[in-house]
């Protein structure tokens, strides 16, 4: 009964973490696509773009707060009520973005709608990683941790893959007016029927049984979020430092690559999209993979193996996009991102490890979402500018081989985490003593 159980929460967290990263996903890829037009046709075609692509910058903006607040409440009255309450948040506020009209019909309300509504997106989605991950990690066998946390992170190239696919089949299929008219919204309001199945899905579980422990026996933190910074500051600098370089790295191979491809080698926009969804692909496999092994030989080693692996290959990633050959771009995408499923498959694990279970919603979801504006919204912006200032790539592989030398001191300064006990009142194995840099 306990193995079903498990097994149902691992598939509601990757179902409902996949819809939600769907729902991210497709407002990006409809931002560079139509919103500059729908939203933005008053301004010259670069300025419309730039002002959709802000908008997409909005929710990474809300990100850190929806962590915070379902950080709160999921140490407060439960992980599962807090991951139904995301799961609605972002499918609503999805759906509602295919409805609305645009500027030529209701005017300058239509883009603000549209901001109002990422950033809802935002919210949810920040809510729903730390939710997820402790689901899964705080059911089931103790051994399989790592495998089990890492069904969550699969979420992002399942999404990734399922909004690019969505708007790939629509475009192709549609003419250019009639994708511009509606077409682009149908990918929106069936946000509402997959949110109907993930909901039914998330119902279905039960609570945390490490959560119910700590309600039965009154251990409730007041204050979850006061109580991490003053009780947990190692563990929050280790899981905010760990997931730097991660989201530097993916950034920069999953969004900045685009516009280098497309801009600076003057190729096709395909070429580098097809590429990377080719390497999200291989990332399915990879993921569990990495977290699985994790579970044998602990999450540093195969963490920082992976660091390792993405500050070298960074190197060789730029020159084989300058050879302008699909197969060869394809083939520094798929290690690119096969070196970042190393990190990122047994990164869930050892974070959510590092926390009491009392503390560990607000924890893990503060340290992991706080690092995703560092990383991961800059990331592109910086790469941008590094080229422009020092007109080689070299300097874009040093900042992130800087970035993923932050993810290492991240890594050392915290114990291994794999043999944690998380039925106590720490987050960490008794006696363990963290390595020093």
């Amino acid at each position: 009964m306990a193995g079903s159980q498990s097994r149902r929460v691992i598939v509601a967290s990757l179902i409902g973490t996949s819809l939600e990263w769907y729902d991210f996903f497709l407002y990006g890829s409809a931002a560079a696509l139509v919103f500059d037009k729908l939203f933005f046709p008053t301004f010259e075609p670069l300025t419309a773009t730039l002002l959709a692509l802000l908008t997409y910058a909005v929710g990474f903006v809300a990100r850190p707060l929806g962590g915070v607040v379902a950080g709160h409440f999921g140490d407060r009255v439960g992980r599962k009520n807090v991951l139904v309450a995301t799961l609605l948040l972002m499918g609503i506020s999805t759906f509602l973005i295919g409805l609305v009209p645009g500027y030529a019909t209701i005017g300058v309300a239509a883009p603000l709608l549209l901001v109002a509504l990422r950033f809802l997106q935002g919210l949810g989605l920040g809510g729903e990683w730390g939710g997820a991950v402790l689901m899964s990690i705080e059911h089931g066998d103790p051994r399989r941790r790592g495998f089990n946390a890492s069904w969550p992170q699969v979420g992002v190239p399942l999404g990734n893959l399922l909004a690019a696919g969505a708007l790939g089949v629509l475009s192709a299929t549609l003419s250019e007016d009639a994708f511009l008219t509606w077409g682009w919204r149908i990918p929106f309001l069936l946000s509402g029927v997959l949110v109907v199945v993930g909901l039914w899905i998330r119902l279905r579980i039960v609570e945390s049984p490490l959560f119910a422990e700590v309600e039965q026996t009154g251990r409730k933190a007041r204050m979850p979020l006061l109580e991490v910074v003053r009780t947990h500051p190692r563990e929050l600098a280790s899981a905010f430092l760990a997931r730097i370089g991660v989201d530097v790295a993916f950034y920069t191979f999953v969004t900045y690559s685009l516009s280098y491809v497309s801009t600076t080698l003057g190729l096709d926009r395909g070429v580098a999209l097809n590429a990377v969804l080719i390497g999200s692909a291989v990332q399915l496999f990879l993921i569990p993979l990495f977290g699985a092994l994790s579970d044998r030989v602990g999450r540093r080693p195969v963490y920082l193996a992976g660091a390792a692996a993405t500050a070298i290959w960074v190197f060789a990633f730029f020159p084989l996009l300058d050879t302008g050959s699909f197969p060869v771009i394809a083939l520094a995408s798929i290690v690119a991102l096969a070196c970042h499923a190393a990190m990122y498959g047994p990164q869930a694990a050892f974070i959510a490890e590092l926390f009491s279970t009392r503390l560990r919603y607000s924890g893990a979801s503060m340290g992991y979402q706080l690092a995703g504006i560092v990383g991961g919204a800059l990331a592109p912006i910086i790469a941008l500018q590094l080229l422009e200032t020092f007109g080689v790539t070299l300097a874009i592989s040093l900042y992130v081989v800087a970035a993923l030398a932050l993810t290492a001191a991240g890594l050392l300064i915290a114990p291994e985490t794999r043999d944690a006990d998380l039925t106590d009142a720490g987050g960490t194995p008794t006696g363990a003593v963290p390595q020093q840099i």
